[in-house]
């Protein structure tokens, strides 16, 4: 039998209602809150969604920005290294969430950076951390 976790359904909504603002819950914010609380970014987005809160300003520049929605754009060159490192974490044709996080930092490279080279190399980032695509 599956072993089921169980969360503090008002501590988490508290949290999650005090890094919010407006509606929204940045994604920065959102890895914040699951930090604080020691849980997965994951549970952070699907308390987002069910309390109707929008996910904005992604991390690595995919969604939830105005005009545009997504903001990344792709590098005009892409260092070798960085790119096959990227090819060595695809999963299923796509680079998740959490390995161009792993990317960045141990490459010492920004979010963007990361996402920006996979935009260049025609690489979709997905799923999200948060579960918002």
């Amino acid at each position: 039998m599956e072993e089921q976790t169980t969360y503090d359904d008002v501590k988490i909504r508290k949290i999650v209602i005090k890094h919010s603002s407006k509606g929204e819950l940045a994604c920065k914010r959102a890895f914040d809150a699951a930090e604080a609380l020691g849980v997965e970014p994951g549970v952070i987005g699907q308390y987002a969604d069910a309390m109707g809160l929008k996910l904005v300003a992604c991390q690595l520049g995919l969604f939830g920005y105005r005009p545009e929605k997504k903001i990344v754009k792709a590098a005009g060159k892409v260092d070798p290294a960085l790119a096959d490192v990227i090819r060595e974490n695809i999963v299923n044709d796509r680079l998740p969430c959490r390995a161009a996080f792993n990317i960045a930092g141990e490459m010492g490279l920004s979010k963007m950076d990361v996402s920006s080279a996979c935009e260049a190399l025609g690489i979709r980032v997905n799923p999200c951390q948060l579960g918002a695509f």
